[in-house]
This record gives structure tokens, C-alpha cells and sequence, in this order.
């Protein structure tokens, strides 16, 4: 059975709005980091949509008695946030979801240390990644998930901007999985940054200086 790999860009003006900023060069850092949060919150709603558990309860309101649908605590969900610049991500994410549990990734070296796991296993998990350039690093971390149990539906990846050739790498290997991006672009350069992109999110997240041409986040 060949699957697909489910990418999913939002047609949300907003979201457009909020990419577009990240995209100018002259955006400050500032602005950038509430941008970065903002599609990090209009993504995470759109991804939990479809996704989120709920059940439906009855209460009384102020006049009578009625039903009302609510998030159901019994089923967990985890939020990985890959640092440091998927944080920006995640701080628009947790507006969404602050009840999530949250568990860190770290990148050296270009190579993401799992979770320590087990994971529950009927525990949804979000991936918080700021941009997916060639996808490597994201491959391992998608293998070492997979190994955990977490795979298909128990697991969706939530990133500012894509790459056509990051999305096809990903796709070959986690043809079951679901992301969400707030754009796609065609080409990576031959350092590796998306293009056109929106530069290097670690440097302008947190204050660096703007470059020509910057190395993928991811």
C-alpha cells in the first residue's frame, strides 16, 4: 500500500499575513519573534481541528440544563518543541494548547537526542520545528518516534515553511504522516537555506543579523 504524505497549508489570510512578515528582510527581530508566534497559534488550531480529543458533557447553565463539547483530558497530548527555534513556534502553540505536556528537543551537530520515551501509547504528539530545509535531521527524528511507537495519526509536525525537496525526502520514508506549514517553497540553495525562505530563524528569532544567504534551520 503506497501512502501519501499529508501537507497541509492553511488558506487562512493571516497565515499569509504572518509568513509574509517573516519573508521581509527588514522585519526586526521583535516583530519577527510575534510573527513567528502567531503562525505557530494559527497552525497549532488548524492542526488540532480535526485531531483533538473531545467528549460531550452535560451541564447546567444559569437557565436550564444543556450539552456541551468538551477537550477530554483522559488522552494526553505532548508537545516537542525543537530548540531553539522551534520555541517560537511553540509559544503561539501553547495559547492553543496550554494544558499540553511539553518535552524539549535538543539539536547538535545537525542530530536531534529523541525522547527518552515510552511515550503513552494513546498520547498525540506535536512537532514544533521552525523550518523544514533538506529534512535530515528531521528524518532521524521521525525514525527515533517511529521506534517509540509514534507514528500516522498519533503524530503531526507543525513548521513555518517547507521545502519542495525537504517534503519529497520526508515523504519517501513517513509517507503516513500529516504537517502543517504556513507556506511551501520550490528550492534549497547549495547551502542548504530554503529560497526565497525567510532567512535564518535562529539568528533573527533572536536578535542576529540579517544575511544574504544563511544556512537551513533545519
Amino acid at each position: 500500500m503506497v501512502m501519501a504524505l499529508r501537507v497541509v497549508v492553511p488558506p487562512h489570510p493571516l497565515i499569509g499575513h504572518w509568513l509574509g512578515v517573516l519573508r521581509d528582510r527588514h522585519t526586526p527581530s521583535s516583530l519577527y519573534a510575534s510573527a513567528t508566534a502567531e503562525l505557530g497559534r494559527w497552525l497549532t488550531y488548524e492542526a488540532v481541528r480535526d485531531w483533538l480529543p473531545h467528549r460531550r458533557i452535560q451541564l447546567e447553565t444559569p437557565l436550564a440544563a444543556a450539552e456541551a463539547d468538551v477537550v477530554d483530558p483522559a488522552v494526553p497530548l505532548l508537545a516537542l518543541p525543537l530548540l531553539t527555534a522551534g520555541l517560537g513556534l511553540w509559544q503561539g502553540g501553547q495559547t492553543v494548547l496550554p494544558s499540553a505536556q511539553v518535552l524539549h528537543l535538543q539539536e547538535s551537530l545537525g542530530v536531534i537526542t529523541p525522547p527518552a520515551g515510552p511515550i503513552p501509547s494513546r498520547c498525540g504528539v506535536l512537532l514544533f520545528v521552525a523550518e523544514l530545509g533538506d529534512g535530515e535531521s528531521l528524518l532521524q527524528l521521525l525514525d527515533d518516534l517511529s521506534a517509540l511507537g509514534v507514528t500516522g495519526d498519533r503524530l503531526r509536525v507543525i513548521t513555518s515553511l517547507a521545502s519542495g525537496p525537504g517534503l519529497k525526502a520526508v515523504g519517501e520514508r513517513h509517507g503516513s504522516l500529516t504537517i502543517y506549514a504556513a507556506g511551501i517553497d520550490p528550492d534549497l540553495n547549495e547551502a542548504g537555506a530554503i529560497v526565497p525562505g525567510i532567512g535564518d530563524v535562529r539568528q533573527r528569532l533572536f536578535g542576529g543579523t540579517v544575511l544574504d544567504e544563511m544556512p537551513s534551520d533545519t
